[in-house]
């Protein structure tokens, strides 16, 4: 059996959710001659690692019991007793996963897995690379920080997955890189990049009021906590970001130009989360519903876009076609057109399922099992 030791960064939904899957893939990987090794866990605020991380790891029934625990809101602190393992926090933490990198990473190998949200991951995951250890990302921070960084992060590209920071599960890096190393030169992507915005846009479109849409998809957990993380566009710009650096452009976050679907006087600093919904959004009804008219006059549909063309990427409303393929979307797909020199009068179209928890870290686990020919 081919041996895949990992460690997890991150217990929140998608972090769970793959300790689900690896759980439950068990006697399908068996088949394929591979076994993953669940060696360490880590939360915002400590790390549990496995006693015996050169042989085995973590039992599935501690794995199952830490996304119980997480899942009720408990630290991993609170599940020392219940494992063969060895609790770190703060600085040690740290500099137990280098550890661990430096005694795996040469040897028989480490997959660092990050599924957490946060930004101060980069230098970890810069050094446990350096020291020979493969990186797979759900977390999109990492890869739209300073150029410097991301270039240091993906200089192993062998080592790196990334394939669930855009477009959840759907193979949109994939699609991208092997178009690029056949040698025939990306001219444009266009793409709808968001579930939660693909999901207000089609209920805009049926004539529904804008604050009525959001407070209904915020009710459905279809944002997140204050839903301005969504409609500020920022999430998509990442993401547009991350697939403008693919292409070879050395650009930054600040040099994209965003187009959110609130005034600044309604953000964060200048309103709490329960006046906005309950007084901001209402206030921007009727300018969503008069853009939704005009577009409609034309014949075409509103939809919240990223375009990345002329070493330059954009995000916000554009005006499209009722039957092309980002005009026909409905519901919280995503659809993705790549335009080269092969697919330049019909582009590759790439559409599916672009969020959710259990999409996503379904796309991570086969990002794992990609990688599995590094491994001793």
């Amino acid at each position: 059996m081919k041996s895949i030791p990992i460690i997890l960064l991150g217990c929140g939904g998608v972090g769970r959710q793959l300790l689900h899957h690896i759980i439950s893939c068990r006697s399908l990987h068996s088949k394929q001659g591979i076994v993953i090794r669940v060696v360490g866990v880590s939360d915002s605020s400590s790390l549990l690692v496995s006693d015996d991380i050169m042989l085995s790891g973590m039992r599935d029934e501690f794995l199952a019991e830490i996304c119980r625990a997480k899942s009720a809101g408990s630290p991993l602190k609170s599940l020392l007793n219940h494992g063969h393992c060895q609790l770190y926090t703060g600085q040690d933490a740290l500099e137990n996963i280098v550890s661990i990198a430096s005694s795996l990473g040469r040897s028989t190998g480490l997959a660092v897995v990050d599924c957490s949200a946060s930004a101060e991951t980069i230098g970890l995951l810069e050094q446990v690379s350096s020291l020979g250890c493969c990186v797979v990302l759900a977390n999109k921070k990492p890869l739209t920080c300073g150029i410097d960084d991301f270039e240091k992060l993906v200089s192993h590209f062998r080592r790196i997955r990334f394939e669930s920071t855009v477009g959840a599960g759907l193979p949109v890096i994939a699609s991208v890189t092997r178009v690029i190393s056949s040698g025939d030169p990306i001219s444009r992507i266009v793409g709808t990049l968001s579930g939660t915005l693909g999901y207000v846009m089609s209920e805009l479109e049926e004539g529904k009021a804008f604050s009525e849409i959001v407070r209904a998809a915020k009710s459905l957990g279809y944002t997140e906590p204050d839903p301005r993380d969504d409609l500020s566009g920022m999430d998509v710009a990442r993401k547009g970001l991350i697939l403008s650096r693919l292409l070879g452009w050395r650009i930054n976050l600040s040099d994209i130009k965003i187009e959110s679907l609130y005034p600044s006087e309604f953000g964060p600093n200048s309103m709490s989360t329960e006046d906005f919904l309950s007084k901001g959004l209402s206030q921007l009804d009727v300018k969503l519903k008069e853009r939704v008219a005009t577009a409609s006059s034309k014949g075409n549909v509103l939809r919240y876009v990223c375009v990345i063309e002329d070493s330059r990427c954009n995000v916000g409303l554009r005006e499209l076609p009722k039957d092309s393929a980002l005009g026909r979307l409905r519901g919280g797909d995503n659809v993705v057109e790549i335009y080269s020199r092969c697919y330049k009068n019909s582009p590759l179209v790439i559409q599916g399922a672009g969020a959710g928890n259990d999409t996503t870290a379904a796309g991570v686990l086969a990002d794992i099992i990609d990688l599995q020919d590094l491994f001793a």
